[in-house]
C-alpha cells in the first residue's frame, strides 16, 4: 500500500525526461494524482512532459531549492555529477537525491561524500527493464545508501518499479553491473546462436518456438528473438547505453584487480557495433556483428 500521506507532503522533482525518464514519471503522476515538477534541456521532451500533467520548470534550480526529493535519470557521469552537485548548493538538509542513471560506483561513492556534509542523503537507484517496463512501471530497481532514506521513499520508487534495497551507498550501481555483464553475454549469445540457425537453413520462428520454454527461455529471450526475426531493431534499449555499463564494469573489475573475460567479449561486438554505426540501435542488432562474422542474413525480408 502506498504511503499517501507521505505523497502530500514530500514536494518531488523529475531530472531528465527521456525515453526512460518520460515514462517513469508518468507513472508517479498517474499513480499519485499530484503534481511533478519537471526539467530537461528539450523543449520537446518538457511539453511531453506538461501534457501527461506534469509541472514543467525552465530553470532547474527552481527543483533543486523547492523539491525534497529529487530524481534523476541522465545521461553521461559529468550531466550526473553537475547535477548532484547543483542539488547539494541549492537544496536543504534533509533532501533525498535517488539518481537512477547507470551511474559507475566510483563517481556514486565520491558525489556521496559531498551529499553527506551538506547533510543530505543520495540514493543509487539504477533501473532494469527498458522502454517497455519503464511504461508499465514494472522496472526492476537496485537502491544502495542509506536504509532509512530509502524506507521513507520507497513508496516513489514503487510506482516506477520493484524496488529492493541492495545495502551501502553504490551498491545499487554495482548491482546493475551484475544485471548487465550478465545480460550482455546472453544477448551476444543469443545472437549467435541465431545467426548459426539461419546459417544452418532452419526456421527461425519454428526454433524460438521450440527453444522458449527451454532453459535458453526467459523474458530477455521472449523479447529480443521475435526482433531479431524480424528484423527490428528500433531501440526498447540501446546498445549505447548498455555498452556504458559494460565500461563501467570493466573499470570497477580493474580497480578490483580481476578479469572479465566474457564480458570482454561481449564490449568487442559492441565496439564493433560503434564503429560500424549501429550503436544506438536495439540490443538485438548485435545480430549484425554475426550476420558479417559468418556472411548470413538473419530474419525476415
Amino acid at each position: 500500500m502506498k504511503n499517501e500521506e507521505t505523497d502530500r507532503e514530500l514536494r518531488i522533482g523529475f531530472l531528465g525526461l527521456g525515453v526512460m525518464g518520460l515514462p517513469m514519471v508518468a507513472n508517479i503522476i498517474k499513480k499519485t494524482g499530484k503534481a511533478v515538477s519537471g526539467f530537461d534541456v528539450s523543449k520537446e521532451r518538457l511539453k511531453l512532459f506538461e501534457e501527461i500533467g506534469g509541472d514543467p520548470v525552465d530553470n532547474v534550480e527552481k527543483i533543486y531549492k523547492e523539491c525534497d526529493v529529487i530524481i534523476q535519470i541522465l545521461p553521461t557521469h559529468e550531466i550526473i555529477s553537475n547535477s548532484v552537485k547543483e542539488a547539494v548548493r541549492f537544496g536543504k538538509p534533509g533532501n533525498i537525491i535517488i539518481d537512477m542513471s547507470s551511474t559507475a560506483p566510483h563517481i556514486i561513492l565520491r558525489l556521496e561524500e559531498e551529499v553527506q556534509r551538506a547533510g543530505m542523503f543520495l540514493l543509487d537507484s539504477p533501473v532494469s527493464g527498458g522502454n517497455g517496463k519503464a511504461a508499465s512501471g514494472s522496472l526492476a530497481i537496485m537502491v544502495g545508501g542509506n536504509e532509512a532514506a530509502f524506507e521513507s521513499v520507497k513508496h516513489i520508487l514503487e510506482y516506477m518499479g520493484e524496488p529492493v534495497y541492495t545495502g551501502s551507498i553504490g551498491s545499487g550501481s554495482v548491482t546493475k553491473l551484475v544485471n548487465n555483464i550478465i545480460a550482455g553475454a546472453y544477448l551476444a549469445a543469443i545472437a549467435e546462436g541465431y545467426a548459426f540457425a539461419a546459417k544452418a537453413g532452419i526456421d527461425l520462428k519454428t526454433t524460438f518456438n521450440a527453444t522458449k520454454l527451454g532453459f535458453a527461455g526467459g523474458p530477455l529471450y521472449s523479447d529480443k528473438v521475435p526482433k531479431i526475426i524480424r528484423r527490428d531493431y528500433e531501440p526498447g534499449a540501446r546498445i549505447a547505453v548498455h555498452r556504458k555499463d559494460i565500461l563501467n564494469a570493466k573499470a570497477y573489475a580493474h580497480a578490483l584487480g580481476i578479469d572479465l573475460p566474457v564480458t570482454d567479449v561481449t564490449l568487442r561486438i559492441m565496439d564493433w557495433m560503434k564503429d560500424n554505426g549501429y550503436i544506438d540501435v536495439d540490443q538485438a542488432g548485435m545480430v549484425k556483428y554475426f550476420e558479417e562474422k559468418m556472411s548470413v542474413q538473419v530474419g525476415e525480408f
